[in-house]
């Protein structure tokens, strides 16, 4: 039960604080993308030393990797079909803002949908995967918020009108979370196995696809290779600790 808890905290924490950091006091360029590298770098470590690994060892090798393709495609058709808001240089996807403001914030909702359900069978594997999956979450979801407020605030022009409108897209993660924790606790382990090599694929995407790019390694090659090598240790550590 607190290991429920700790992960509903960890879903809500990771949207609210983004919300209103971006509307209260904007981040600098080069911390938000150092967040951005850390995120993407925990959330491969996860993929690649969690999430893979014991998406093998319960199901054989084809299925697994079967999973973890077809979470690849399926994030991959997320991104190029709903509108949302990437964390690079705070710029949307859509190219009219202001007509598509209801799409837009539908669409960050649903992309949430995907981050939760990865969560939830992330803790249907183990409470402590279910939380180390969750945190890596939460922390790619915190620069991402910032960057997508400044579009929304543009469009309602009211600062907590905006953050209140950003924040409920949380309950979507949340209804992720349960969907993957629940109607797949009983399920067969051959079939959690492909689910848990299927969230890895998420989390791989999100990282490839949009943070580890927008976190612009070559502008400041020494902060930001440092942020990728410090996700690194912070996964390989709470492994350990866990």
């Amino acid at each position: 039960m607190n290991e429920i808890i700790w992960i509903i905290f960890l879903i809500f924490i990771g949207q609210i604080p983004g919300s209103l950091i971006g509307i209260i006091k904007k981040p600098s360029e080069l911390q938000l993308r150092f967040s951005l590298a850390f995120a993407g770098s925990m959330m491969i470590s996860i993929s690649v030393f969690e999430l893979m690994p014991e998406a093998v060892k319960i199901t054989s090798y084809y299925l697994a990797l079967f999973g973890f393709l077809a979470g690849l495609l399926i994030m991959m058709l997320i991104d190029k079909t709903l509108p949302h808001i990437n964390p690079e240089l705070n710029k949307g996807e859509s190219p009219n803002m202001k007509r598509c403001a209801s799409f837009l914030v539908i669409g960050t909702a649903l992309h949430n949908l995907p981050e939760g359900f990865a969560i939830g069978l992330g803790f249907l594997s183990n409470p402590s995967l279910g939380i180390l999956v969750a945190l890596g979450i939460t922390i790619h979801n915190i620069p991402e918020n910032i960057a997508a407020i400044i579009p929304v605030f543009c469009i309602t022009r009211k600062r907590l009108k905006s953050a209140l409108i950003l924040i409920t897209t949380v309950l979507f993660e949340l209804f992720g979370f349960i969907l993957g924790y629940f109607v797949f606790k009983d399920t067969s382990l051959h079939l959690l196995g492909v689910s848990l090599a299927l969230t890895s694929g998420f989390m791989m995407y999100i990282s490839v696809e949009e943070l580890i790019p927008s976190a612009q390694i070559r502008k400041n090659p020494y902060i930001i290779s440092s942020s990728i090598l410090l996700g690194v240790l912070v996964v390989l550590t709470m492994i350990l600790l866990f």
